[in-house]
């Protein structure tokens, strides 16, 4: 059994990115469904790569596959709140780069959620795994904790 998660602070992040939440985010209960947390963390890491130029979702020839996720929540998010998404590297491994992600609503210095992420680097032909190629492990470096 894994030890407990502990909400976290905004000191603990390397990187941010600011998201808001959509209307349609909302569930029957008045706050952001849970699966829409996953989407958050999703866009994040994935924006992340696109930005640093280390990922083209049409063309790149080795892409990461999401094979682990995880999230527990502390606090409800919902619309039409903003949230500041906190992202580093806590492992990284020869094909596999585990995050931790944490969102943060509007301003709160504490945050709401916290979630690890993990990609397994493939070959996109042929859906095998593959090291990471050496200009994604110097982006995802500059994001270890």
């Amino acid at each position: 059994m894994s030890p407990r998660v502990q909400a976290t602070t905004r000191d603990a992040y390397r990187l941010f990115m600011r998201q808001d939440t959509r209307w349609g985010d909302n569930d029957s209960y008045g706050h952001v469904n849970n699966v829409v947390y996953y989407a958050f963390f999703d866009t994040a890491v994935n924006r992340y790569l696109i930005e640093r130029g280390v990922l083209d979702i049409a063309k790149s020839s080795v892409i990461g596959l999401v094979i682990e996720t995880r999230c527990t929540y502390f606090s409800s998010i919902g619309f039409p709140d903003t949230i500041d998404v906190g992202l580093k590297v806590v492992h990284l491994g020869s094909s596999s780069v585990r995050y931790e992600i944490a969102l943060f609503r509007n301003d709160e210095a504490i945050s709401s959620a916290v979630g690890e992420f993990v990609h397994v680097y493939v070959e996109r032909a042929s859906n095998r795994s593959t090291p990471i190629p050496v200009d994604v492990r110097g982006v995802l470096q500059s994001l270890m904790a």
